[in-house]
């Protein structure tokens, strides 16, 4: 989005670890974040179901483009370019939109409920977080999609479930069942059939690095999971996230301020195109910020499973947008091994959820 950036992206994080309050690569990016608990709204009004599905499908979309204005973007800006301006711009607009949502019903009560003064153990744990969930993994979605297809890195920041729940029965915050041992075993039969399909794990795969990087993305944001689950109760959502991107962008700043002068002169950065700019701009304010917020409102009227469901769609749709708009290709054995790892998928988060 990640997203998640990732995907989450997306990425579907979002039953992992009830209730983190959290984004997300989508976030490229992509992958879907951690759902908090669900809200339920004080003046008794309930959209309707045909609202709250456009909604749904809104949040989703974003988060697909996501995907594709950021391989688009990666024709004229170099990687870390990108992905240290991405994670900076994103950072200072959730800064600025802070005040104004915190204002909003979805938040603001939660707000008042842990509001409390900062200690240097908080600034601590948010830096962390954001090192993890804002820095690693944004970076490395970014990064790792200039040498990787929309199909591959959807599919791998979807997995990001997996990974999280591997590291919670090595943490023993979880216990790994029969059902969930069966869910991670065809996910992981299905990972490899796609990458078996797309060249092996060989250094002549043509996807190898840029898989690599945004698996690395994925084992970030799903250490920020685990991480994140055993403070999550102290922070209402909105702070924990804004104090996140608040270190993660500030961890990327000495990055993006040295590829900013490496740009050279004004001239230089006339040359990029505008598309480059609106993509750069659409995948930090909509998929890193907006998107996110919108999804919390959502909570407010759904519960998580229900939103999870939705998100099983997200590498689907990232693929045939690829597909269609990138002249990206893929063979029936591709396809399989994806779909097979979406079902494993479904089915660990089914024996979570049980």
């Amino acid at each position: 989005m990640h997203i998640f950036d990732s995907v989450p992206a997306i990425r579907p994080l979002l039953s992992v670890y009830h209730p983190l309050p959290a984004f997300p690569y989508n976030s490229i990016n992509a992958p879907v974040p951690p759902a908090p608990v669900r809200i339920e709204p004080s003046d008794g009004h309930r959209p309707s179901r045909s609202i709250l599905v456009a909604c749904i499908t809104l949040i989703m979309a974003i988060w697909a483009v996501n995907y594709l204005t950021v391989k688009i973007a990666l024709r004229s800006f170099a990687p870390l370019t990108l992905a240290s301006f991405r994670v900076v711009a994103a950072s200072a607009f959730m800064l600025a939109i802070y005040p104004i949502a915190a204002r909003l019903r979805a938040f603001s009560a939660d707000l008042k409920a842990h509001k409390q003064p900062r200690t240097l153990r908080d600034l601590f744990t948010f830096a962390y977080l954001g090192f993890f969930c804002i820095g690693l993994n944004q970076m490395c979605f970014t990064v790792g999609l200039r040498y990787t297809s929309v199909a591959h890195s959807s599919l791998i920041l979807g997995m990001g479930p997996i990974w999280a729940l591997i590291l919670a029965v090595l943490f023993r915050l979880e216990k790994l069942t029969l059902g969930k041992a069966l869910g991670m075993s065809v996910s992981f039969i299905g990972v490899a059939i796609l990458a078996s399909a797309s060249g092996g794990v060989s250094r002549y795969s043509p996807t190898l690095t840029g898989d690599l990087i945004t698996l690395c993305g994925s084992l970030a944001f799903a250490f920020y999971v685990v991480l994140g689950k055993r403070v999550a109760g102290q922070y209402d959502p909105l702070t924990m996230t804004t104090w996140n991107y608040l270190f993660g962008g500030l961890l990327i700043l000495p990055i993006a301020l040295n590829r900013a002068f490496a740009l050279g002169p004004l001239a230089s950065w006339q040359s990029i195109p505008w598309l480059a700019w609106a993509c750069l701009a659409f995948s930090a304010i909509f998929s890193s910020t907006l998107a996110y917020l919108f999804y919390f409102w959502l909570l407010r009227y759904l519960e998580a499973s229900q939103l999870s469901a939705f998100s099983y769609l997200l590498p689907v749709s990232a693929t045939i947008l690829g597909i269609l708009f990138l002249n990206e290709h893929g063979s029936w054995s591709e396809l399989f091994g994806g779909a097979l790892a979406l079902v494993g998928l479904s089915l660990t988060e089914s024996a979570r959820a049980s």
